[in-house]
């Protein structure tokens, strides 16, 4: 795995947490417990902090910043992602709040001051645009975002049982991957 430090800065990762080796994570970034970080994946917490709840999983090529300091944004902005998160393939989560068990489909982009309450599945490709607030329970599409309908029962288990199979796939990966000859 590609752990950076950047400054006086070292990520810290919970004993369970897994980064694949063609992963980066640089700087003020916290990852709980059984978060995996997929290959090509990048967290790159050099102007500001992120943090990672327990079970998240951040897959292949997806890309978690934030916000520097400066005289339009005197504080930056950091990210905050929550439990039980899926963050799906090339997705971008820049300086943003996502809440507990919610789904960023492949390609969507989350940007700058957005929220994202509990329970949300954000469509693939559907971009939600600075300073958004996504309402809990609801599938948002499209760019920008909206709300498209509230989710059913079965979605709403599916955010859960999408970050448990992750779990268990990053402990296998921790158990069975080797580079091959």
């Amino acid at each position: 795995m590609s752990i950076k430090c950047y400054r006086d800065y070292r990520p810290q990762l919970a004993p369970s947490a897994w980064v694949d080796v063609q992963a980066l994570v640089v700087g003020q970034v916290s990852l709980a417990e059984s978060v995996s970080v997929w290959p090509m994946a990048v967290l790159r917490g050099d102007v500001g902090k992120i943090s990672v709840g327990a079970r998240t999983n951040i897959q292949d090529g997806a890309v978690v910043h934030v916000t520097h300091a400066s005289e339009y944004i005197p504080q930056g902005r950091d990210t905050q992602i929550g439990e039980d998160v899926t963050v799906g393939h090339s997705a971008v989560i820049h300086a943003c709040t996502i809440g507990d068990c919610v789904l960023v489909g492949m390609n969507a982009t989350v940007l700058d001051g957005a929220v994202v309450e509990d329970e949300v599945l954000i469509a693939a490709g559907s971009l939600v645009p600075p300073g958004k607030r996504l309402a809990s329970g609801w599938l948002y599409a499209g760019n920008p975002a909206k709300p498209m309908r509230e989710l059913s029962d079965e979605e709403r288990e599916f955010l859960r049982y999408s970050a448990a199979h992750y779990v268990t796939l990053a402990e296998d990966y921790q158990r069975y991957s080797e580079d091959c000859a």
